[in-house]
């Protein structure tokens, strides 16, 4: 049974938002390795007690790849049960248009790194046959305010599909869309939602569902106010 012994679970851009809220969810029954942009520094006191981090910035997609794995193999680990590929960015379209530079950021840091992640922690997840989860966004069938971020989402979708036909049988491959969460991900990106802002779920809630579809492995899921209501964050699978 899934969630039956203490699981060895990495999430990317497990130092805030979503990715924050997910490993406080989950620090109690496992073993996790976060990873994020910023220094031990920056972020000392804010992680859950016994959570390993590893500096891994997806600007340079690469790079964020070596670092995870050596990452992994500084803190003992020579397997993964759980990849949680979270990390992404938003950039606000300024008049309904991206510039070239926040096009090539967002699709860099959400996309490209991700691929290049799958890749390199591939031989990990098959040694414990694990899950791969990558966590898109509902905006993966457009949004006019934010188009290279939704585009960047689709690609995750794609990537999900994709994976999931190559390694069957080796890795399990998912992808979660969640809706708005009451996150800094909108400040962060220049994007006021105005009024909608009281709509979005809290981060708290949307980390439980993300929890409990990881841990039934199927895919695509979508974390949404319908799924809410229907009590997606306090039934289903324990992970």
């Amino acid at each position: 049974m899934i969630g039956a012994k203490p699981r060895r679970i990495l999430i990317t851009g497990g130092n805030a938002g979503l990715g924050l809220a997910l490993a406080k969810k989950l620090a109690r029954r496992h073993s996790l390795l976060l990873s994020g942009r910023k220094s031990q520094n920056e972020i000392a006191g804010t992680l859950p007690l016994g959570a390993g981090y590893v500096v891994a910035d997806q600007n340079d997609p690469e790079e964020s790849a070596l670092a995870l794995v050596r990452g992994i193999r500084d803190f003992g680990w020579d397997s993964l049960d759980n990849a949680v590929l979270n990390a992404g960015i938003g950039i606000a379209a300024v008049d309904g248009v991206d510039s070239t530079e926040a096009i090539r950021q967002t699709l860099d840091v959400n996309l490209l790194a991700a691929v290049m992640q799958a890749q390199a922690l591939f031989p990990l997840l098959k040694k414990s046959s694990g899950t791969l989860t990558l966590v898109g966004s509902v905006a993966h069938k457009g949004s006019a305010t934010i188009p290279a971020y939704a585009a960047s989402k689709a690609g995750l979708h794609g990537l999900a599909r994709a994976l999931r036909s190559e390694w069957s049988g080796q890795v399990s491959v998912q992808v979660l869309h969640p809706g708005p969460a009451k996150t800094g991900i909108h400040d962060k990106a220049g994007y006021d939602p105005g009024r909608m802002r009281a709509l979005f779920l809290a981060a708290d809630d949307v980390a439980a569902m993300m929890a409990s579809a990881i841990a039934a492995r199927r895919s695509p899921v979508t974390l949404s106010w319908v799924k809410y209501l229907n009590g997606g964050a306090y039934t289903g699978r324990r992970l």
